[in-house]
């Protein structure tokens, strides 16, 4: 797999990548359609970015090239000099193709995935301004993103709350959602590994012991996704793939934060988790994308694919004598492989898959949500673990 996923990493996510970048007006461009058809002048997403830095900061520590520095360093200059609000804080949710303001709205979400790049950024390169700007994005979640019982989602320039329909799906509007709480962990356990900062570390407990009280359904071994103010769950909603993700960046907070009761409490609901998603939703070679009112979504969507092969791979490296789970991720990165990978010239990876494995038409290669992200994490994680 080390091979394999180090080849994919080179000769596919990176050079597809490169060839992305606006050389003119700064950052990347947003847009790539299913005919492969660049838009130029799409607008570029806030989070977009945030990944794409984050992904060239990690291919570089994990290939050493310099090239990728440069191009992680192109990321960050676009961030720092046109998706932060220097004047309210912040970070934008998108900026037009020349960098002025398009949805200048603030998402909790949005801010953490830059915490997460800024992070990675500032531990390859030491530049101290990227480091501080990943903390000014710390104190905006939790000076105006949060209450007293946990983390809220939308507010608009000036942080006055506003409609979440960016992290609401399958009919509801949340007030809280998982998916931002599983963000800002992801975030902060950077934050805290490259600075060593015990009042993040703080934080990942709390957010932990959060998650494992109010997110994770122990009765139907899965997470809920979507909630009022309260914690009610406000849909009957199985997300495979963000259950299988979960489960491995909620290991990687605990082995960051080294500390012992923690993974204690932690690490058996992860199990539960991974070993629902290996009964559930693992079918031909492959993982479903969802499960709402007890029917599942059948689509196989890339980004659930490439967590899963992680989640599957840290499930094993966490129990071996499970050996069905390494079978599985390499049976799920065989088919990336095969078929999630788009074998025309100047293309990536497919959006997603129907149930039999054929592409689906229509669906962009590139626009604000789909990114290097994932799959080159995936690559990264491979080579880290196995390599």
């Amino acid at each position: 797999m080390v091979n394999e996923a180090r080849a994919h990493l080179q000769n596919v996510i990176v050079p597809f990548w490169r060839k992305m970048r606006d050389n003119e007006n700064g950052g990347y461009y947003g847009y790539m359609d299913y005919d492969l058809n660049v838009d130029k002048q799409a607008v570029k997403g806030c989070i977009l970015h945030s990944r794409i830095l984050w992904f060239f900061a990690n291919a570089y520590d994990v290939l050493r090239e310099p090239a990728l520095l440069d191009e992680a360093e192109h990321a960050y200059k676009f961030i720092r000099d046109y998706c932060i609000d220097w004047i309210n804080g912040g970070i934008f949710w998108s900026v037009d193709y020349q960098g002025k303001p398009c949805e200048d709205m603030k998402h909790t979400y949005n801010q953490a995935f830059a915490i997460y790049a800024l992070s990675s950024f500032y531990g390859v390169t030491g530049i101290e301004d990227a480091k501080d700007l990943a903390y000014d994005l710390y104190n905006v979640i939790e000076g105006k993103c949060r209450d007293t019982a946990g983390y809220l989602e939308a507010f608009d320039r000036e942080f006055k709350p506003v409609s979440n329909e960016k992290l609401s799906e399958n009919g509801v509007e949340a007030k809280r959602t998982m998916n931002t709480l599983l963000h800002i962990l992801e975030a902060y356990t950077e934050l805290y590994r490259v600075t060593g900062d015990r009042k993040v570390a703080e934080r990942l407990h709390w957010i932990m012991g959060l998650w494992a009280g109010c997110f994770v359904n122990k009765k139907k071994e899965r997470q809920e996704v979507f909630f009022d103010y309260g914690y009610k769950s406000l849909i009957d909603l199985h997300s495979y793939g963000h259950d299988i993700e979960t489960s491995w960046l909620m290991d990687r907070a605990v082995e960051v934060l080294e500390d012992i009761p923690t993974r204690n409490q932690i690490l058996p609901l992860t199990k539960m988790l991974a070993a629902k998603i290996y009964e559930r939703a693992y079918v031909n070679h492959s993982l479903l994308n969802e499960c709402e009112n007890g029917v599942d979504n059948t689509d196989r969507i890339w980004w659930v694919q490439a967590e899963t092969v992680i989640g599957f791979l840290n499930a094993y490296q966490q129990s071996p004598d499970n050996e069905e789970y390494i079978e599985a991720a390499k049976d799920v990165f065989n088919m990336i492989l095969t078929k999630m990978t788009d074998k025309r010239a100047g293309s990536e990876w497919f959006w997603k898959l129907d149930e039999n494995l054929e592409p689906i038409p229509g669906m962009p290669i590139v626009e604000p949500w789909k990114c290097p992200y994932h799959n080159g994490r995936m690559c990264i994680e491979i080579i880290k673990r196995l390599g």
